[in-house]
């Protein structure tokens, strides 16, 4: 072996293997195998310079990996740091370098945006030396969070609960969920009135003016008010005022970048952003093709918008070819990221091989893997295609007193829509002339109140954080996966609820620590941290500034900041275990439960009243064999084993409906299921078989593969869907 390439993915080293000749080992690090400890604060301060000193350690799970790879490294000629080219991956490469005792700067670093034969080779002809800039610049962040976590939590701890934790960009982004919850608490619904009519010819048509009164959303505040429109409408003669149409057009979407990824994923493929992360990670790290294992998308954490010159050419080329002249503009287009700071990689997240088609893809991919493929793959063409055009039209009915509005719309040219599709249905208007009458057919008034603002839902917190500057693409799906691991906020209906805990911790941190809390602050650190890695600012500098100011608060807040323990006793006795009685918060409110939880679970209302408790049943647990017994949850009652948390069995109190339909994998009975996102069909011979549908399956087979289909509703009527093949065919017509 002559040349040693060190990885942190082992999915990565399997590819990248594939590329080379036996010359070359490729090895994975399996991440940071170099860290700040878990036990200790791992920072001192210089006597002399006064300098924030990390004191870094390997964990000991990263032992096995840190001596193999010394061992390889003694070995080798040639030893190659291959990272991800963003501030953590040159951070994990310095780390590697100091771990097997080589000089960080003197290592070559070969750098690529897709895991390609080509690019790895490029990679390897134009090495060059670890960014010690983005290097002091990913220190300084896990410096400045540790400080944070580990100074600010256990004073959260001593004054609130035990448990509770706190950081730089977790506490501003709790905060912007708390705010929502305010806005939604103070939110007063107002009433508001619309009126809408059918003239002739089938024109539906809402209300634009009355008595040279433009109107508008909440201009009708009352039913009087409704009434007497509707009233003076029903009186009059109606004329076609004006007949406008204008063409306008759809420009066509950027392609992605880590934000807009998860936001489109989650709002059209019902993904998480953690989930959006970990199918793109494999789709990047290697797919095994006809053409061997590669990497068919390019580095998914990125804020750059930017396309490589090859990759526009080669979209350029595919559209001419498959869809036509009319669909290729006559210049390439270019997007400009909006972010100051777009650094964490110099692409946008295309796929590598254009020819790699989502039929080719179907061949080799998972359901998942493929679904995010294709939002991909169609995005980046889309982003190189004509825009759509559109014509909208809008005919004015003019009365005495009374003008209503009908509109219209009509796709003149579909553009980029070709590879996206639209959900758009033309509406078209019938053919009228200016000065017409028309007779009014119907009318209608209908009371409406105003909604409060909606809660956050994962991908629109994601694109808020974006917006305000806060955190970077790497940290927007580990910042909420946090905060629910903390139990700071809950998932309801895929809405972000806060929980009562952090109200209280925000509004204890609004009162002493406000620029924790505060998004500015956070996305200036964000910028400050920028300048770093440009190599414009000191990193001690920032370490400093920020440092003893803040230990400073710590230490006040210790003596001043008054006590918001939760618990409270009351003086009361359990009548169970005799153990002391305590007032405790709930997200439901206040309740008494005894100290003694969780040996004694006895809990009562704050009238006294007791809570109950699971209702026992005869039925035994075919798991463990202990009891079970009946729990209530958001969605009803159901059955759970007794012995939770030690086993976790829970089942419907209702036996589960059975289908006429066998499983197509194994033959085994398909059971009707309730699961978090709703209803769905599962075999009994699960984990063993592992077939699931989300919709109702059939005895009918495909056409195409003879797969069973299963019966959808779609917004064209009923559809049979294909669970292999995806094809769709209309039922028959008796």
């Amino acid at each position: 072996m002559k040349n040693l390439i060190i990885v942190e993915s082992p999915a990565k080293a399997r590819t990248i293997t594939t590329f080379l000749s036996k010359d070359y080992k490729v090895i994975a690090s399996k991440g940071h195998i170099r860290d700040l400890p878990k036990s200790t604060f791992g920072i001192t301060i210089d006597e002399n310079t006064g300098d924030l000193v990390p004191k870094y350690s390997i964990p000991r799970e990263a032992n096995p990996i840190v001596k193999e790879l010394k061992k390889l490294a003694k070995q080798a000629e040639t030893i190659f740091i291959a990272t991800d080219e963003d501030r953590e991956g040159e951070a994990i490469g310095y780390h590697i370098a100091k771990a097997i005792g080589k000089e960080p700067t003197e290592l070559p670093r070969i750098v690529f945006h897709e895991i390609t034969k080509s690019a790895i080779q490029h990679a390897l002809e134009n090495p060059r030396k670890i960014d010690m800039d983005s290097v002091d610049a990913q220190q300084t962040r896990r410096m400045l969070d540790r400080i944070v976590g580990y100074k600010l939590s256990p004073l959260l701890a001593s004054k609130i609960q035990k448990g509770l934790s706190a950081g730089r960009v977790q506490s501003s982004t709790l905060k912007i969920v708390i705010e929502k919850e305010r806005e939604i608490k103070a939110f007063k619904a107002e009433e508001y009135w619309t009126i809408d009519t059918l003239f002739e010819k089938n024109i539906e048509a809402s209300i634009y003016n009355y008595n040279g009164l433009k109107i508008e959303k909440l201009t009708i505040k009352n039913e009087a008010d409704a009434t007497e429109i509707v009233s003076e409408a029903k009186s009059e003669s109606f004329h076609v005022l004006s007949i406008d149409k204008t063409k306008r057009k759809t420009k066509t979407p950027p392609p992605f970048m880590t934000s807009t990824l998860q936001q489109t994923a989650s709002t059209q493929l019902g993904f998480s952003p953690k989930k959006t992360m970990m199918v793109a990670q494999k789709l990047y790290e290697g797919v095994k093709t006809d053409q061997g294992t590669m990497g068919v998308i390019t580095y998914m954490r990125t804020d750059s918008m930017n396309l490589s010159k090859e990759a526009v050419e080669s979209a350029r080329a595919y559209i001419k070819e498959h869809y036509g002249d009319k669909y290729l503009p006559a210049k390439a287009k270019n997007y400009v990221t909006k972010s100051k700071s777009a650094q964490e990689a110099h692409e946008a997240i295309r796929p590598t091989l254009v020819h790699f088609d989502s039929n080719m893809a179907g061949e080799y991919l998972s359901a998942d893997e493929l679904k995010l493929y294709r939002l991909i793959y169609t995005r980046f063409l889309a982003c190189q295609m004509t825009e759509a055009e559109l014509e909208s039209q809008s005919i004015l009915f003019k009365g005495d007193k009374c003008t209503f509005k009908a509109s219209g719309r009509k796709l003149l040219f579909d553009g980029f829509y070709k590879v996206t599709g639209h959900s758009d249905k033309d509406k078209l208007l019938p053919d009228l002339t200016k000065g017409q009458a028309v007779s009014l057919d119907n009318i209608t008034q209908t009371q409406h109140f105003t909604e409060p603002p909606a809660r956050y839902n994962e991908a629109s917190l994601i694109k808020k954080l974006e917006s305000l500057g806060i955190g970077r693409p790497s940290t927007y799906a580990p910042t909420v996966t946090t905060l629910q691991t903390r139990k700071y906020i809950e998932l309801e209906k895929k809405r972000i609820h806060p929980t009562e805990i952090a109200f209280t911790v925000i509004e204890m941190l609004e009162a002493h620590f406000a620029d924790i809390v505060d998004s500015s602050f956070t996305a200036k650190m964000e910028e400050t941290l920028d300048t770093v890695a440009e190599g414009t600012t000191s990193w001690q500098t920032i370490l400093k500034d920020f440092y003893t100011p803040f230990l400073e608060k710590v230490e006040e807040g210790k003596k001043n900041i008054k006590s918001l323990k939760i618990a409270i006793p009351t003086g009361e006795n359990c009548p169970k275990c005799k153990s002391e009685l305590l007032l405790r918060k709930g997200r439901y409110g206040e309740f008494i439960a005894c100290s003694n939880f969780p040996k004694c679970k006895y809990t009562k209302n704050t009238d006294g009243t007791e809570i109950e408790g699971p209702e026992e049943t005869d039925q035994k647990c075919e798991k463990c064999d202990s009891m079970m017994v009946i729990k209530n949850s958001k969605r009803g009652k159901f059955l759970a084993c007794s012995a939770y948390p030690k086993c976790k069995n829970a089942k419907s109190l209702e036996a589960p409906k059975e289908l006429t339909v066998p499983c197509p994998e194994c033959g085994g009975k398909l059971h009707e299921r309730e699961g978090r996102r709703g209803k769905f069909f599962g075999c009994v011979n699960y984990p063993k078989c592992t077939f699931i549908a989300n919709f109702e399956p059939t005895d009918k087979k495909c056409p195409e593969c003879d797969y069973i289909m299963g019966k959808k509703m779609l917004k064209a009527g009923e559809t049979y869907e294909c669970f292999k093949c995806k094809t769709k065919i209309k039922p028959e017509v008796k």
